[in-house]
């Protein structure tokens, strides 16, 4: 009995003592020294490209499914200024890829197809605007958080040549902090960043296979006339 009293006396200055040493994201920020700076810093440039790019590629990947249809019906009347208007008029890299086709007109097929798939390189070149830096800060991250470990070991160390005999746990704490995390938070913003870059990939190939769609249905379409006059 005695000695659960003792225990529940013991109680709230135990709680007490865990609230004051409860520590917030930043205070563990703070702790990992100067290399959280430039992971901080990357990881907001990552998340800026990610999220830009996301919303451009899913602007590009919006396809009306009645274009073609009206492309074909235009180019079959013979209103090519008409088609032209159209493509204008619509946004996406599918329409200003058929815009070049259509100018171009009254060429042979092959000048055409490769007028075309010029305009669609270089539209999914813009999309891919950014993807070169987000796979440099993915990969830089989990470094930096290695150099943050090696810094913080090179302080620990430090600190131990220095007291001598009179070694304490607090002391190293600071070593200690910078090694550990800086390595989590340069492991996190670096897979993080892996996904990220690797959702943007898969999404432009998704613009890209309907782009080659997109070329092959409009050189059908240029190809039917003949077709039916044999």
């Amino acid at each position: 009995m005695i000695f659960l009293q003792n225990v529940m006396q013991d109680v709230p200055g135990t709680v007490q003592m865990m609230s004051e040493t409860k520590m917030t994201l930043l205070d563990f920020a703070i702790k990992g020294g100067w290399v959280m700076i430039p992971i901080v810093l990357l990881s907001l440039v990552a998340a800026y490209i990610f999220f830009e790019r996301y919303y451009v590629i899913n602007r590009a990947s919006r396809e009306d499914t009645n274009f073609m249809n009206r492309i074909k019906d235009y180019i079959h009347d013979g209103k090519v200024e008409s088609a032209l208007a159209l493509c204008k008029s619509t946004e996406g890299p599918s329409a200003r890829m058929i815009e070049k086709g259509i100018s171009r007109l009254g060429r042979p097929l092959q000048d055409i197809s490769t007028a075309i798939e010029n305009v669609g390189k270089l539209e999914i070149s813009k999309l891919e605007r950014g993807f070169p830096t987000l796979a440099t800060i993915t990969g830089a991250e989990p470094m930096l958080g290695f150099l943050g470990t090696v810094i913080g070991m090179v302080q620990s160390f430090y600190a131990m040549s220095q007291a001598g005999n009179n070694i304490e746990v607090s002391l190293l704490s600071n070593g200690i902090y910078t090694a550990l995390i800086t390595t989590v938070a340069g492991l996190i913003v670096g897979i993080l960043g892996y996904f990220a870059y690797n959702t943007l990939v898969v999404r432009v190939e998704k613009v890209v296979f309907n782009l080659e769609a997109t070329l092959t249905e409009f050189m059908d379409i240029l190809n039917e006339p003949l077709k039916t006059g044999r």
